[in-house]
């Protein structure tokens, strides 16, 4: 069960769902009372309340079909994931074709030693594991927007390659415009100029502040009734349609390591949640998981509340080398109390409390300190030869910290979720190697950059928005 605020329940229903079926319904974590399909959750973004949107029912995949999954491609797994959420809003022939489309590059998953792999998010055209969410959101956002004749205004914020991710997923686009907020001092140059280089219908803005701060500010215009002709939508991993694209891959990688169908541990490097959040979705989908690591960094809010029940964001947020992880208060942590049968609002207020006990079943919760993510990374290259940049040295200090606490296990997965060439000061430091660039990469110091720069004030973004009128 999953509660709002009046007390009223809301069953997910873990019963498989037919692919003939109606679309699933998505519903308010803050327990607004309109439930709407995907296309209008996928093109909201956030909900009227500043909720976030869940499922009604999380579909069950048989196991006999996960079985087929190791002769799967990606983008054939990433149907059998998506489709069900989606019944007929869209055909099956668009979906597939949009999928096909939306991953045509490798998904490496790479061994390090005995059973335990690094999974290589980090092959996209932004070199990042984001680009999974936006190439399939950017898509079914387009292929919505024509069928209604309609553009939008899709308002983000970033704390490193989100940003970028769905720059190049809707850039050029006639009918969607893109305003990319982040924090000026807490992203490297080569994340910042994989937004500023685009233009066209780009638009980034540099904010004084946190990331927190660019996220509370993107809410806070969502709700503003000054700017409802704006058709305001987000790319965030507040967007639902950001986390259903990212639980394909836990299937994927689970496909290519245990084709027999034994459970499997996941380490995940969790900054905003987005990313575990769909690794929790596969799992409640039926995908064998022994355990979900969370691996924080020295923000350590949720590793705190597991071990003790309390919930206290951190604000600032503290600011480390893993960067995109830089948040205080996740707001996917809305959907992941709603999950365990509690509530959070936006601001982090715990109406009730989740299902402690459930989550730490599913979940070991651990925070890994900058001094422990440089180690992590001079270790894995100087023993197993694997270059780590700062957040999949999280994931692996996370997994061997799980390891070595609760007995070993395998198979086990650990997230890289960039390319270590987007932090190349961090990995020279730590193993003295130069990391290779991507030719994706590769043309960007030559590039003009355009973008402006703002105050935090929620008055100076409303003032920019203005002009998009």
């Amino acid at each position: 069960m999953c509660r709002v605020p009046d007390g009223k329940a809301l069953r997910i229903s873990f019963a498989f769902h037919s692919l003939t079926m109606s679309a699933i319904k998505f519903f308010s974590t803050n327990g607004h009372p309109e439930h709407v399909d995907f296309k209008a959750a996928l093109l909201m973004g956030q909900a009227p309340d500043k909720g976030l949107y869940m499922p009604e029912e999380i579909p069950q995949i048989p196991g006999g079909k996960i079985e087929q999954f190791p002769k799967m491609s990606y983008p054939q797994i990433a149907y059998e994931v998506i489709k069900p959420y989606l019944g007929d809003l869209v055909t099956d022939s668009d979906l597939r074709a949009m999928l096909m489309d939306a991953y045509n590059y490798d998904v490496p998953v790479e061994k390090v030693y005995d059973e335990k792999y690094v999974l290589r998010l980090d092959r996209g055209p932004t070199c990042s594991f984001k680009d999974f969410a936006a190439r399939a959101m950017g898509r079914l956002v387009q292929h919505f927007l024509r069928e209604e004749g309609r553009s939008i205004l899709i308002l983000t914020a970033t704390s490193g390659d989100t940003g970028s991710a769905v720059a190049h997923a809707f850039y050029g686009l006639d009918n969607v415009k893109v305003v990319v907020l982040f924090p000026e001092k807490e992203v490297t140059d080569r994340q910042r100029r994989q937004m500023t280089t685009l233009g066209k219908n780009i638009f980034p803005l540099a904010v004084q502040g946190k990331f927190d701060d660019c996220q509370a500010l993107v809410k806070q215009a969502f709700v503003d009734p000054d700017l409802s002709a704006l058709d305001l939508s987000s790319a965030n991993s507040i967007n639902i349609g950001r986390l259903l694209p990212q639980a394909v891959y836990y299937f994927y990688a689970h496909s290519r390591i245990a084709p027999d169908g034994k459970k499997a541990v996941f380490s995940v490097p969790s900054g905003n949640f987005g990313d575990l959040m769909g690794g929790l979705l596969a799992l409640k989908m039926g995908l064998p998981v022994q355990k979900m690591v969370v691996a924080t960094n020295e923000n350590d809010e949720f590793p705190v509340f597991i071990n003790t029940g309390v919930y206290e964001p951190i604000r600032p947020s503290k600011n480390c080398i893993s960067n995109a992880m830089n948040v205080g208060h996740p707001s996917n942590l809305a959907r992941l109390f709603c999950l365990y049968g509690g509530q959070m609002d936006e601001t982090g207020h715990v109406g009730r409390q989740p299902d402690l006990a459930a989550m730490r079943k599913d979940l070991y919760a651990v925070s890994i300190t900058d001094e422990e993510t440089r180690q992590t990374i001079k270790e894995a290259y100087r023993q197993h030869r694997v270059l780590l940049e700062p957040h999949g040295a999280v994931a692996w200090a996370g997994l061997l910290k799980y390891l070595k606490q609760c007995g070993d296990w395998s198979p086990c997965v650990s997230l890289e979720t960039a390319d270590p060439a987007k932090f190349p000061e961090e990995i020279i430091r730590a193993t003295g190697v130069n990391p290779p660039l991507p030719a994706a990469m590769a043309r960007l110091d030559e590039l003009v950059e355009s973008f402006e720069r703002m105050d935090g004030r929620y008055a100076s973004l409303k003032e920019y928005l203005r002009r998009f009128l």
